[in-house]
């Protein structure tokens, strides 16, 4: 798929931006053309060209060779017109990895998250638009907040699924495609990594509420959800994991494990659920199964595949409440991802971590 492309990853020094550029660079999809890191943040630019640099071994032989050929890292932000223009020339596939995801920060600053979460995916649609570019495929990265949204966070990424979805008829050569999920493990101000410092520094863990549950995924699973998108997603089409969820109490009990640290409630912060959502009642009518994961189909019909089969829709609600790890599991999978407290301080700093 990537084979010979040129690829854009907007927001590309986030967490899961600097995730999806290692297993692009891998190859495991076909070697690129070339790589575009593309963030308003030259100190995280910057640190990552240094560390793939300096994490160079045999074993990574392919992608470091291949690093110094084709990763370019570019200045800008989506919210300017021509910044966003001028990064897309001659680019194949976009993956919109860019966004103000912080729901306190949102809710204190709403209009900051409206101009990168909406106006910066509208200046892509319009950039290939008026600019006539041969963009294979735009994929937008979205959140579970944006289904049955409470905040600002939520409904900003809901917009942004709404705009790529109709950017299919104004675009027609261009395929747009969503991938939404939830909580991603230890990614930037997620709530594992806030354990891990409490608990570092004797506590205690704060939770907002007892009840609170979220689903988990990790980075790489994040990842597999936009190639997976990517190989057999059609115009319009929303891709979303099927995964475990958790309670917050639960999370909070297996990092602590046997240390002596208390647990405070602290109460709901503005614009937060009790239990995430991926897919609604009014969207499961329209999603289906396909493999591992879940696909809602358009709400257009002039885009919808009308050969779908009826009779594989969910037609039900997916909520973090329903398929709760045991915290034996929750355990297990934290061990695998090296996501316990000492493996986490055992692993500060390894970029490819």
């Amino acid at each position: 798929m990537f084979t010979n492309k040129t690829l854009l990853v907007t927001g590309g020094t986030g967490s899961l931006g600097k995730v999806l550029i290692r297993r692009i660079l891998s190859g495991e999809m076909g070697i690129p053309k070339k790589v575009i890191v593309f963030s308003r943040d030259e100190a995280k630019q910057h640190e990552m060209r240094i560390e793939y640099l300096n994490t160079a071994s045999a074993t990574d032989e392919i992608i470091y060779n291949n690093f110094k050929r084709c990763l370019d890292f570019r200045i800008g932000d989506v919210r300017d017109f021509h910044s966003i223009g001028r990064v897309l020339q001659g680019v194949d596939i976009v993956f919109n990895a860019a966004a103000l995801k912080q729901v306190p920060s949102c809710e204190y600053f709403p209009f900051e998250a409206v101009q990168t979460n909406i106006a910066g995916p509208e200046n892509i649609i319009r950039a290939i638009r008026e600019h006539n570019l041969p963009v294979e495929t735009v994929v937008g990265i979205s959140t579970d907040k944006a289904c049955k949204p409470v905040n600002v966070m939520g409904m900003t990424k809901a917009i942004q699924e709404r705009l790529f979805i109709k950017a299919n008829l104004d675009c027609p050569d261009t395929r747009f495609i969503c991938v939404r999920y939830g909580n991603v493990l230890a990614s930037r101000g997620s709530v594992i990594p806030l354990f891990h410092e409490q608990i570092k520094g004797g506590g205690p863990v704060t939770i907002t509420s007892r009840e609170m549950t979220r689903f988990l995924l990790s980075l790489d699973q994040a990842v597999d959800t936009i190639f997976s998108a990517i190989k057999e997603g059609k115009q319009g089409e929303t891709y979303i994991p099927r995964i475990p969820s958790a309670k917050i109490t639960d999370i909070a009990a297996v990092l602590i494990g046997d240390k002596k640290i208390d647990i405070k409630i602290t109460g709901i912060r503005p614009g937060e659920k009790i239990h995430e959502i991926l897919i609604s009642e009014e969207e499961g009518h329209r999603s289906i199964i396909r493999g591992k994961y879940y696909v809602i189909l358009p709400i257009l019909p002039e885009i919808r595949d009308k050969g779908e089969d009826i009779e594989k829709y969910l037609e039900r609600e997916y909520s973090s409440a329903d398929n709760l790890m045991e915290r034996d599991e929750i355990y297990d999978k934290f061990k695998k991802e090296s996501l316990l407290v000492e493996q986490h301080h055992d692993n500060q700093g390894e970029f490819l971590r």
